[in-house]
Formats: structure tokens, sequence, C-alpha cells
């Protein structure tokens, strides 16, 4: 965990540096309230420890201020000899518990273990608050077909062993909810999971992301950062198209990979993690090592247990299944009352060879369910290239053949826009920021008003 300490006093808070890192966490100290309040904005801790006598301030003055800006901070007092009665009001006001000075490492080591053990269900909480979200937005991790059944069983097998998992596929063929699964089937499931996208940032970020850096180690480090490894300490680390992981941070991967070790970026302390390595790539790995552009040890080093998704167009069974949890998903969303495809758009959508995989069909399931005009998607409703020969359909007719993506989009917005609570839920659910909402209704309303003139 990162503690942040708050004490007037050096010797105390040296102190208790020293109590928080043989405790195997990692701290943080300042003298005053002031430069704690702005830590706190700066960066997340997991817990505060608050001198209950900051000189001239009252702590419990400071812990009100501290709760107000950060709601649900974790914090702990610690009090001198004569003031537990403050150590108690100050439970009142919410902080979590209180230690006494000289601080024991025993008793500290407790406290810190009960903060520890909250943030963990806290944790946990919210996963599974996700994973029913994705239970519904996501195909369930279940086959018909026998290639995906196979691979299955060998996922769950190894679930529980501390072998690092590599899972082979195309993009869009559910690598990451496998890799879901296999975290959710092993003994990780209470402890976090966190991905890396690889391609999605340039080498020295994505250094950062993955490890973290220290302040000033590059243009814009402002502050330290701790990076995913230690987020997911404990737990399962997916490196998501790990195909695309630069050559110059391979090494460094393998390191974690071998010792468990790894540095910040701008930093000499060899730090140790707990961690177990997911990695899921639509390259093919070998390839790439006969390429040059991957390291041979690091590609022997995943290739423990290795797995392939098959393509949609390789599991005709599992196709209806999917494309009926989508519709479920996005008529529930949208507040629409379409439930089941016609005969024609079944066939249509049977017939299409699927490149972009479960992608393309949560795409094309999502644009139907906006167009549909009655209880039953037709072969209309569904884009030019999937439509096939059945048709232009009832929905289709009725919104005009041919439609442009921006009116796709625009009326999709709208549907969520009316279906949310707010713009800022509607934002959560599109998974764009509000004031894009904002512009590109604006936008909309602009081009209604240019039309009518």
């Amino acid at each position: 965990m990162e503690i942040l300490i708050i004490d007037d006093s050096r010797d105390m808070r040296e102190a208790m540096l020293v109590a928080v890192e043989s405790l195997g966490h990692e701290g943080e100290a300042v003298a005053e309230s002031r430069m704690g309040m702005t830590r706190l904005r700066e960066d997340r801790f997991d817990l505060v420890l608050l001198d209950l006598r900051l000189g001239e301030e009252d702590g419990l003055e400071v812990l009100s201020a501290i709760r107000k800006q950060n709601p649900g901070q974790a914090v702990v007092m610690v009090t001198a000899e004569g003031t537990i009665g403050e150590a108690v009001e100050a439970t009142r006001r919410g902080a979590l518990d209180f230690v006494e000075k000289p601080v024991q490492l025993e008793r500290l080591g407790h406290v810190v273990g009960l903060v520890q053990k909250r943030r963990h269900l806290e944790t946990r909480v919210a996963e599974l608050e996700t994973e029913v979200k994705a239970q519904v937005m996501e195909p369930q991790f279940a086959s018909r077909d026998a290639g995906v059944q196979g691979v299955l069983e060998v996922l769950f097998r190894a679930a529980d062993s501390a072998a690092s998992i590599l899972i082979l596929g195309q993009s869009g063929t559910g690598k990451s909810v496998a890799a879901g699964a296999v975290h959710a089937a092993s003994g990780l499931r209470d402890q976090p999971m966190v991905t890396v996208s690889c391609p999605s940032l340039s080498r020295e970020l994505l250094e950062s992301d993955l490890f973290g850096h220290v302040k000033g180690a590059f243009t814009g480090a402002l502050r330290d950062h701790w990076g995913k490894v230690r987020a997911a300490e404990g737990g399962t680390l997916l490196l998501d198209e790990i195909g695309e992981l630069p050559l110059e941070l391979q090494p460094k991967l393998l390191r974690l990979l071998q010792e468990h070790e790894y540095e910040r970026l701008g930093e000499n302390k060899t730090r140790r993690a707990k961690v177990r390595i997911i990695a899921a790539t639509n390259r093919d790995l070998a390839a790439e090592v006969a390429a040059g552009r991957f390291r041979e040890d690091l590609f022997y080093r995943l290739n423990v247990i290795t797995v392939t998704m098959p393509p949609l167009r390789e599991r005709p069974g599992d196709l209806m299944i999917f494309a009926g949890q989508y519709l479920a998903f996005f008529a529930g969303q949208m507040k629409r009352k379409v439930l089941g495809f016609s005969a024609e758009a079944e066939r249509c959508l049977l017939a299409h060879g699927w490149p972009g995989n479960l992608r393309e069909l949560r795409n094309t399931v999502e644009r139907a369910v906006i167009l549909a005009a009655g209880p039953a998607i037709l072969p209309g409703d569904l884009p030019v290239g999937i439509q096939g020969g059945g048709g232009v359909g009832a929905g289709a007719a009725q919104v005009g053949s041919m439609i442009s993506l921006a009116a796709v989009e625009r009326e999709h917005i709208r549907r969520v826009v009316e279906a949310s609570s707010s713009v800022r839920a509607a934002a959560r659910v599109l998974g764009i920021d509000a004031a894009t909402i904002y512009r590109k209704r604006r936008g909309a309303e602009g081009g209604a008003a240019g039309a009518g003139n």
C-alpha cells in the first residue's frame, strides 16, 4: 500500500517511514497539513497516518479537511499519551483507528492490515459491480464450439498455477475476456486484475505506465507515479497485444517474469513484484522472433501455457448466442422493444465472415437496435456489407436505405441521453466525456437549422 505520513516531528516521520517500509509498504512523509492536502490532491494514497498535534494545528480539523477534500480516504490518527479521548473523537469524525506514540511496530502492523483488508474488500466490490455489467455487455465466456471448449479446458486447468499464460488470436476474438475468466477461476480472484495496452503509448510512456516513474524522470513527470505492476500486486497483470511491446522494454519485462524484480523509470531502487502474467497478442510471435522484432528468451518465458482463440467465423454455434446477448444489452440500454432477429436477418449474420470478430458483431447489433422500427431486426437494419441477399427491411425503409455514419451516431447519442439520468451518466455509457456530447448535440442542432434555411 501507499501510505502518507503527516507529522511535524522529523524524528517521528523518519521512525514511521522505517516502520511502514519494514511492513512491506511504501511511505511518504510531510511536515504540515498544507503539503499533505496538496499530495492528496496530486496522488492516491491507501492510508494517511495523521498526527493529532501538528504544531499549532488541530489534527481533528485537518482530519475534517481531508475527509471533505477526499471523501472515503482512510485516515488513522497518531496520538501522544493523554489524548486518547481526542482519538476517540477522531474516530467519531471518520478516522478508522488510532495508534499511540511511541508507535509500536506490532500495533501499526495490525492497523495497517485492517486498512488493507478494507481496501481489498472495496476493490472486490468494485470488481463484482464491473462483472455484473460485463455479463450483459460482453458475451458470457462459454461456448458450444468444440475448439473453444478445448481452449477453456486448458485455461481453467492452468488457472491455479503460477505459470505465465499466452493467449493468441485475431483482434476481437475475446482474448481479454478469456484472461478475465482465468483470473476469476484462480486463487487470485480476490486480488486486482490490471491491464496494460502495449500499443497505446510511446515507449517512454508505456514504461512509465507499466513500471512507474519518479519525479523528473522525463519531461512532464511532475510527481512520482506508481505503475500498473504495483497496482496489480498480488493479482494478475494482463499485457494486451504484447507483440507490439518495444524491443527496449522487453529485457525489463523478462526480468519481471524471471526475477520478479523491476525499477521505476528514473530510479535505481530495485523493487519486488508478486504478480501473475497473462499476455495476449494477435501477432505470430514465432515469426516476430525470426524477424528480430521479439526476443527469443522472452517468447519462451511467456510460452508456458499457450492457447489460440478461434475466430468467430469458425464458431457458428456461438454466433447467434453472442448476437442475442448484445441485442438484450443494447435494447435495455436504449429502452427499445427489440426482441430478436428475423429469420432473414439471422441468415445474413450466419453467412457473414466476421473479419472483425466479436467487436464487429457488437457494433453491428448496436447499429441494428438503433435502426430497427419494430420488435425484430430485419436485414435492412444491418450494414450493407452484411445484408447479403436479404433485401431492405421495413426498419431501413423507415430511416432510409442509405444513412450516414454521422446520422447513426447522432441517433445513438440521442437515445442514450434520453435513457440516462444525466448527460454525465450518458457519457459514461458511451465512453466519451460530457463535453463531447454537448459539442455533438450543438453540431446536430446547427446542421438541422441550416437544413431548414
